[in-house]
């Protein structure tokens, strides 16, 4: 067989699906979490700790499973992610217990754990650093559509069947992403189908190293004194936890305060995440064009975070309207800026560093962003109690926190290629 056309673009678009297939999975306990609290008799601090449990083994997946696909190859590790995570979905709609829960939920944040890695990774391999804002893109506005495909899906699943068989729906798309996954991609450098002109294309827009100088462990314990290193952890701890407080929380919200049903929120859930996969596509042109009208790389991703703080600050009053429309509005515009600053944050890694410690560097952002957003699931679940049902407080903090993840990508961000210590960008 020969050559594909555009072959990256394919990759890309494979990566999409298992994004959109990963948030389907993790989705169906948020959107079907009326039925499942009121079953057991569960309040806001047992799903505030369910919530944990995944984050945790996510977190800890965001390294461990980086620096695993630094090792084996993404072909190989993506592969064993979405087997894994396909079956602990499934087997969720076994549970009968908080307990089953908590154990089913950090079984599936270890094999969900590995995507975002591994997408980084790849796009840092296959694209050309004009391109890699919008490549990122594509594939995290995966995690939009797979929120606006559960809605419906575990809406109409549940009511017509019960919310076991949602679960067992979520875990069989993964087997039907492996297809062309296995088909499509190989490693850049021995890939049997990818043309000597896009070859050509890639290693031309390459601005970063395919190998750090350093081998061995000391390639990855230089990064813990990396300046960049530390800006794009701490932008990512102080904003990953925002998107996981609505995603995680809002179809309560909407049950409990808005006095949703569960169809009304599988249908109106979805305007939320169509408004961050806008944000996605937003924040990638954006700063492609920045790049194309001659602005460095790097400074042209911080522009745009700046600019991205303004929408995010919507969800405060979104707690104080009283009418629910306004209120989703409102929510929606925040999402599209976190997702503009999100998209920014995942462009990152593959901006400063040498392509073999890519996935390492996304790694261990995600795993400082994922605990901070476990434990802050942990707290919106107490501030709910002790606020006697109010999420004004958790809609405050939401709208501030980012402000200072800004903050911290400006300062210790700068140009790639200067382990240890700071450039201008």
């Amino acid at each position: 067989m020969g050559p594909i056309r555009h072959l990256r673009w394919w990759i890309v678009w494979t990566l999409f699906g298992s994004t959109v297939i990963n948030y389907i999975s993790r989705q169906t306990l948020a959107q079907a979490s009326p039925l499942i609290m009121q079953e057991f008799h569960l309040n806001e601090i047992d799903f505030g700790a369910i919530a944990w449990w995944f984050q945790a083994a996510y977190a800890s997946m965001w390294l461990v499973g980086g620096v695993l696909l630094d090792i084996i190859g993404t072909r190989l590790g993506l592969t064993l992610a979405v087997l894994w995570w396909s079956v602990v979905s499934a087997f969720t709609s076994l549970a009968n217990s908080l307990l089953a829960f908590k154990v089913l939920r950090f079984l599936l944040g270890v094999g969900e754990g590995c995507n975002w890695p591994g997408a980084s990774k790849v796009v840092a391999e296959w694209f050309p650093y004009r391109q890699r804002g919008l490549a990122v893109a594509i594939f995290d506005s995966g995690s939009s559509v797979g929120g606006i495909i559960a809605g419906p899906l575990v809406a109409a699943v549940a009511t017509a069947f019960g919310w076991r068989y949602a679960f067992v729906a979520s875990g069989l798309l993964g087997f039907f992403w492996l297809i062309p996954w296995l088909r499509l991609y190989h490693p850049f450098d021995r890939h049997p189908r990818l043309s000597a002109e896009e070859r050509q294309l890639i290693e031309a827009g390459r601005d970063t190293a395919v190998a750090s100088p350093r081998k061995g462990i000391s390639k990855w314990l230089v990064l813990l004194k990396d300046r960049n290193a530390w800006g794009i952890v701490l932008g990512r701890t102080l904003t990953d936890p925002i998107w996981w407080f609505y995603i995680t929380w809002l179809p309560l919200y909407f049950s409990r305060v808005r006095g949703f049903n569960l169809m009304q929120i599988g249908f109106f859930m979805p305007v939320v995440f169509i408004a961050a996969d806008i944000g996605n596509f937003t924040g990638g042109f954006a700063s492609g064009y920045l790049i194309k009208r001659g602005m460095p790389v790097v400074r042209a991703r911080k522009w745009i975070c700046v600019l991205c703080c303004i929408p995010v600050l919507a969800g405060i009053p979104a707690a104080a309207t009283r009418n629910p429309y306004w209120a989703l509005a409102l929510i929606a515009v925040a999402t599209w800026g976190y997702a503009s600053w999100s998209t920014m944050g995942l462009a990152f890694p593959s901006d400063l560093f040498p392509h073999d410690v890519v996935a390492s560097v996304t790694g261990l952002s995600g795993l400082a962003a994922g605990f901070a957003g476990g434990a802050f699931q942990l707290l919106v679940g107490a501030l709910i109690v002790k606020f006697h049902g109010s999420y004004a407080p958790a809609f405050l903090a939401a709208g501030l926190i980012p402000l200072l993840a800004t903050a911290s990508v400006l300062i210790l961000i700068g140009a790639p290629g200067k382990q240890g210590g700071r450039t201008r960008g």
